[in-house]
């Protein structure tokens, strides 16, 4: 299977598309991605779509920096989940083993690496896109963004020894300039940022000592296996695309950057099919859903991707043997015996 990128690896490509004066829209259509899917940023789309967008996005703009005004408009936050427990480690050191370390929890094609020697740390940064590609833009996105999450932790005015590029340098390096100072050097052997190794050391101010062993405890709740399955991909998958009412196998299929044959082989290895998938983890959710009170039936209809409620109701006593209603009110009615 090819590689996966979160939705949010293209977070601002929209509004810096327009500012350019390009059609995002279009350029995301011709290779293959889906416009309205960047509204869910936990959503895995392809990660190779992603690099062929941004050189396209690059060329049609007559921008050689447009990985890098992405990267300038990168937030914490776009990391995901794992930001909430990277915020609470005591140092850089920490924050940046730990980035490297699940990786794949965010971007399945990056690799960063993380040495030292003498005095100088080295985050030395590539892409495993499984084929050989151009993929300028998406590496100094890669690296930018690293760049801003070192200063989001270092300070603002924290500058690097180096930051290095393998390619050369554009006709107009002013956004670079910007953005990583004087020091930006190109036609280099890595790419990555070379700074002092004593920063490594210097504690997150960000961080409450308090909260770290929550932050860990979370975190392992929430940690996947390197080793995640195509059958775990597809659940997933479902799981994020039933709410906007758009999940199909070709749907899944395009996230996934295979066609929806390759899908049903992977799934039938298992034995498995996206229609029993689909089922299976609809009723899961389902159960979850319809037991919390908070939430309408309306609601919940929407949830599990149902375009009217009778549609649900329908669905759910033909699954459970009773409406969602009368389910809701005997789990109620249980409840106090449940918690003793």
């Amino acid at each position: 299977m090819k590689p996966l990128v979160r939705n949010a690896a293209l977070n601002s490509y929209v509004e810096v598309s327009q500012s350019l004066g390009i059609d995002p829209r279009s350029l995301m259509k011709r290779v293959g991605l889906d416009p309205v899917g960047l509204a869910v940023q936990d959503r895995w789309i392809s990660g190779v779509a992603v690099v062929q967008l941004l050189e396209l996005s690059a060329a049609v703009a007559q921008r050689g920096d447009f990985g890098l005004l992405l990267a300038e408009r990168r937030r914490f936050s776009n990391l995901g989940r794992i930001s909430l427990v990277i915020r609470e480690e005591p140092d850089v050191r920490s924050v940046l083993e730990l980035l490297a370390r699940h990786e794949y929890m965010y971007n399945e094609m990056l690799r960063s690496r993380l040495s030292e020697a003498h005095g100088l740390a080295n985050l030395k940064v590539s892409l495993d896109l499984g084929e050989v590609m151009a993929a300028r833009q998406a590496v100094e996105l890669a690296v930018g963004a690293f760049h801003q999450v070192l200063r989001t932790f270092l300070g603002t005015r924290w500058q690097a020894v180096s930051v290095c590029f393998t390619h050369s340098a554009p006709a107009d390096t002013g956004t670079h300039r910007r953005v990583f100072g004087p020091v930006v050097e190109f036609d280099r052997e890595f790419n990555g940022i070379v700074f002092y190794a004593s920063d490594l050391d210097l504690p997150n101010p960000m961080s409450d000592p308090l909260l770290r062993t929550y932050a860990r405890q979370y975190f392992e709740s929430i940690a996947v296996s390197r080793d995640t399955t195509v059958q775990d991909r597809v659940r997933e998958l479902i799981e994020v695309l039933l709410p906007t009412g758009r999940c199909s196998i070709e749907q899944v299929a395009s996230s996934l950057g295979v066609d929806r044959r390759t899908v049903h082989r992977h799934l039938s290895a298992s034995g498995e099919t996206f229609s029993s998938l689909l089922d299976t983890t609809r009723t899961q959710l389902a159960e979850q859903l319809v037991a919390n009170p908070g939430r309408s039936l309306t609601e919940v209809s929407r949830l599990l991707g149902f375009s009217v409620p009778s549609a649900f109701s329908r669905w759910f006593s033909g699954r459970f043997g009773c409406s969602p209603r009368e389910w809701r009110r005997r789990r109620t009615r249980q409840q106090p015996f449940v918690q003793e």
